[in-house]
């Protein structure tokens, strides 16, 4: 979204800077900005935290310009505006009242109405897991659409959730819903086609453990469930990262990711220009380059070769010999801590592109 221009401790309440903010807001709607992001959005405007209540949908989000939240109600001391019966917009001044601040909540509560639809009370129709699913993650569905759509799979809109994002076979991933729904959680899934989209008010550590070899789980943050579509895009980041056959690197957190999650944003061209990923390219090309592939892998997440080498069940002397001809065509030692780095780096980009959309 387009940058700011607007301080409202700033602004006089005169036709110019009232026009100003009424032109913020008919952008923000303009370009069908979502609900957490519209409420962010005003809270920088407004300089303090605004929010949102509707008692029919169950929500109840709050923003202090940084990040939406749930919250449990209306703040005693804020100034409310009604959209309607037990539907309101707020705005959190700490200190007297500035000039254009009636202006902002009216416009405010005008941009949200629309998101949190009107024809709320109308039923959705009746739709199996598969299109509830792809309701409550769309970034395109009407606030309400979702809600409606979280509490027929069992969710209350302001229930914290992880989305996650699944690649594996069906025997593979029913095996990942047993152990969460064991775990007495109430999970929904669905096939979304290239994934497997999970819904589950907890992923906890142990679940790991009861994985099969072949899956990996790209696991998004805990956030309110209005906002599952957040969530489910950065657990589809994070299972890019995923790698299948040992538990260490078959589930990937996104709040784990830091500043690898940067290199997400590159294009499988981009990262098909770079000399280290052509390199890799070319010993995959060779005869057992695949096996290669994994000696390498191994030896990154080991840094041993004797480690490696029972890594992938081979002779510690073969895996030597395997790193010596990798270190022939890489043009770089692989012993030094900066070598290994830069393998690393290497082998995630070249993931990264067979996965870029």
């Amino acid at each position: 979204m387009r940058a700011l221009l607007l301080r409202l401790s700033r602004l006089d309440a005169d036709t110019e800077n009232s026009v100003r903010v009424v032109t913020f807001f008919d952008e923000l709607t303009a370009n069908r900005t979502p609900l957490p992001a519209v409420l962010d959005a005003t809270a920088r405007l407004a300089e303090c935290p605004v929010g949102v209540a509707d008692a029919g949908l169950g929500v109840c989000l709050r923003s202090d310009g940084e990040r939406t939240a749930a919250v449990t109600a209306v703040p005693e001391t804020a100034a409310v505006r009604e959209l309607s019966v037990g539907c309101r917009v707020w705005l959190e001044r700490t200190g007297p009242a500035l000039p254009l601040d009636g202006l902002l909540l009216e416009r405010f509560a005008l941009t949200v109405a629309p998101l949190l639809d009107p024809a709320r009370g109308e039923p959705l129709p009746r739709l199996g897991d598969v299109a509830l699913l792809e309701l409550a993650m769309s970034r395109s569905a009407a606030q309400a659409e979702r809600a409606r759509a979280l509490r027929l799979l069992g969710y209350e809109p302001t229930t914290p959730l992880h989305a996650l994002a699944v690649k594996g076979t069906a025997d593979e991933t029913k095996c990942l819903l047993a152990a969460l729904r064991e775990r007495g959680f109430r999970v929904r899934s669905a096939d979304l086609g290239a994934e497997h989209a999970v819904l589950t008010p907890r992923f906890p550590g142990d679940a790991v453990d009861d994985l099969p070899p072949g899956i990996a789980v790209g696991v998004g943050p805990a956030l309110p469930a209005a906002d599952t579509p957040s969530s489910w895009e950065q657990a589809r980041t994070a299972l890019r990262f995923a790698r299948t056959g040992s538990s260490a690197s078959a589930v990937v957190r996104a709040g784990q990711l830091g500043a690898l999650a940067a290199l997400a944003r590159l294009s499988a061209r981009d990262i098909a220009e770079i000399d280290d990923v052509k390199d890799l390219d070319r010993l995959l090309a060779e005869p057992g380059g695949a096996e290669l592939l994994a000696v390498l892998e191994a030896f990154c997440a080991t840094g041993s070769t004797r480690k490696a080498a029972a890594e992938v069940h081979r002779h510690h002397s073969t895996v030597a010999a395997r790193l010596g001809h990798a270190e022939t065509i890489l043009g770089f030692p692989l012993a030094e801590p900066q070598g290994r780095t830069r393998l690393e780096l290497a082998l995630v980009l070249q993931r990264l592109r067979g996965t870029a959309e």
